[in-house]
């Protein structure tokens, strides 16, 4: 949809910090995002996601640090930030007494959309949204996920170049999840830098890049692959229906750099698996548990950020 002719912006971030008080929300963060990249950041609740993400857009302005969007200074210049960019909030600003149609109408008109190209941009937010056959329900009568289609489609009437989505997926069905990454991806591909938060680790892998973000802190920057790939060691799961119970014994044994409750099964972390395995399943064994599984493991990303958290906290 970004027929604009223009090459797709960047964005740079140095030093991002925001205080409330004496709470930090955000502690300078520092990072870049490539032009026409789908870029996440990624943390749980209290992370720091939707604070970035306000800044930003231009609506909060940092305590210190700034973000260069295309050019333009959050702190310089936040309202010049705005003018070719979509931000769509955890409560996006949705009419519920009025049809889709008349929301779409509404922002084409805040966004300035000129008169003989919004035919052309509905009738393409309708056909990837598939909202077309709800054009004259109220919004108030959608579902939670058709909700968020018509929020995201709301914010790309006017084509932005930067698309900055806060959690879009949160609370939504899996068939509209689907639906709602294949918009984004489909934004991205036609040239739209964006930047999506999610508390969804499995969503990860969706992104060109992830930053992962605790407490405030940047803890990591790369590809999804190149982290799992730097996971430190290998990775033993070890599955039995009292895995909490036995944390403490597996964490404990030679050769183990750490261990995380996974449900009913633990992620052990070990230096070398072939060698840790014996171990493990003789201390399980000696301690009643000989129906125990223990097998060697793949490291996801979810593996990958506990071990930060955990190194994280060891160094504070």
């Amino acid at each position: 949809m970004n027929d604009k002719g223009r090459t797709p912006a960047s964005i740079q971030v140095r030093g991002l910090t925001r205080r409330f008080g004496d709470t930090v929300a955000v502690a300078g963060l520092d990072f870049e995002v490539a032009p026409g990249e789908l870029f996440g950041l990624v943390g749980p609740d209290g992370a720091g996601k939707t604070t970035t993400l306000r800044m930003l857009a231009g609506v909060l302005r940092p305590s210190e640090g700034d973000a260069v969007l295309d050019g333009a200074s959050v702190t310089d210049d936040p309202e010049a930030v705005k003018h070719d960019l979509a931000y769509m909030s955890q409560r996006f600003g949705l009419y519920t007494d009025l049809t889709v149609a008349e929301n779409l109408a509404f922002y084409a008109d805040l966004f300035r959309v000129p008169r003989g190209e919004r035919e052309t941009r509905l009738e393409r937010l309708y056909a990837f949204s598939n909202l077309g056959a709800f054009r004259d329900r109220l919004a108030g009568q959608l579902s939670g996920g058709m909700k968020q289609k018509l929020g995201l489609s709301c914010a790309l009437i006017h084509e932005p170049r930067i698309l900055l989505l806060d959690e879009p997926t949160f609370g939504v069905d899996p068939v509209s999840r689907r639906d709602l990454w294949r918009i984004v991806h489909e934004m991205v591909g036609s040239g739209v830098t964006a930047v999506v938060s999610t508390a969804y680790l499995d969503e990860a892998e969706r992104f060109d890049r992830v930053a992962l973000l605790h407490a405030g802190r940047l803890l990591a920057v790369d590809t999804p692959a190149a982290l799992a790939a730097g996971h430190p060691g290998e990775l033993l799961e070890v599955r039995l229906a009292a895995a909490r119970a036995v944390r403490g014994l597996m964490a404990a044994q030679p050769g183990v750099l750490g261990a995380q409750l996974f449900g009913d099964r633990l992620h052990v972390a070990v230096v070398s698996a072939t060698a840790a395995r014996p171990v493990l399943l003789a201390a399980l064994a000696a301690a009643g548990h000989g129906e125990a599984q223990v097998e060697p493991l793949a490291p996801t990303l979810e593996d990958v950020f506990l071990a930060r958290i955990s190194a994280a906290r060891e160094a504070a």
